[in-house]
């Protein structure tokens, strides 16, 4: 007699099998029943605990199919023994995504006011940025940033976030940046007179930034009264190579940067 199996199902109906992954610390899944992404912390009892890039925990049941992968559904399984206790982070306090591909660029822009801007904004976001696809570009000023803000047309798909130095209430760039209406643009900034300033006087081995009188340039006075050589440049270079995370920087900087990484990326 032939002999059948005690599954009927047809084949065309059977699950096909997915890949199983080890839910080492650093891997980034999403829970597709609530659109939850983030990166895995920790795996205990059957569950697995994830951090999404605002530092929010969520754990889950490792149930079989759980999870999607870049977009693939997998099955996560406790790593083997011995693995890496902690995940890394990125200089901006974000859980590292080991071997991750940079996203293709969104339409979606931050602007900075100049290249020190942009090289710190680099230097302590570049990780995230390049992971979110957002791409940093900078104005040499705000003088002409309402038609720049017209120009880039900022939409639903394409929000435009600026950052902006020296933007208190009463100064040129607060009175710039209030002109500035559309719902797609946001216009944050930091108090210090220049970047330079968002960086921690500690990191530098100074006890603080030096008041330079009004009528002087104030980074060649920075560096007349700190004793440097006269050359903004290499004083830039100076600053930077002491910047190895976002402890390094002023929370009135850290907290701006990631509101405008919010936005465009909403």
């Amino acid at each position: 007699m032939r002999q059948y199996s005690a599954d009927l199902t047809p084949p065309w109906k059977k699950p096909k099998p997915v890949p199983e992954v080890a839910a080492e610390p650093g891997l980034v899944v999403e829970e597709p029943g609530t659109g939850f992404c983030g990166a895995v912390i920790r795996c205990e009892a059957g569950t697995v605990t994830l951090e999404d890039r605002f530092g929010k925990h969520r754990v889950f049941p490792m149930e079989p199919r759980g999870f999607l992968l870049e977009g693939r559904v997998v099955t996560l399984v406790r790593p083997a023994p011995g693995g890496p206790a902690r995940p890394a982070r990125t200089a901006s306090g974000s859980v590292a995504v080991p071997g991750a591909r940079a996203r293709v660029a969104r339409a979606g822009r931050i602007y900075v006011e100049g290249r020190h801007d942009a090289e710190l904004v680099e230097k302590v976001w570049g990780d995230d940025l390049r992971i979110e696809g957002v791409v940093v570009e900078y104005l040499e000023g705000v003088d002409d940033l309402p038609s720049i803000v017209s120009e880039f047309a900022p939409g639903p798909d394409a929000r435009l976030g600026v950052l902006v130095d020296h933007l208190v209430p009463g100064s040129k760039e607060w009175r710039i940046a209030q002109s500035v209406t559309s719902e797609h643009a946001l216009v944050v900034g930091h108090p210090y007179i220049d970047i330079w300033e968002a960086v921690k006087p500690s990191s530098l081995g100074i006890e603080s930034w030096p008041r330079i009188p009004r009528g002087q340039d104030w980074k060649t006075g920075v560096c007349r009264t700190l004793c440097w050589p006269e050359n903004t440049g290499a004083a830039w270079q100076r600053i930077l190579s002491a910047v190895h995370s976002y402890k390094d920087l002023e929370p009135e900087l850290l907290g701006r940067v990631e509101e405008l990484i919010d936005f465009v990326t909403a």
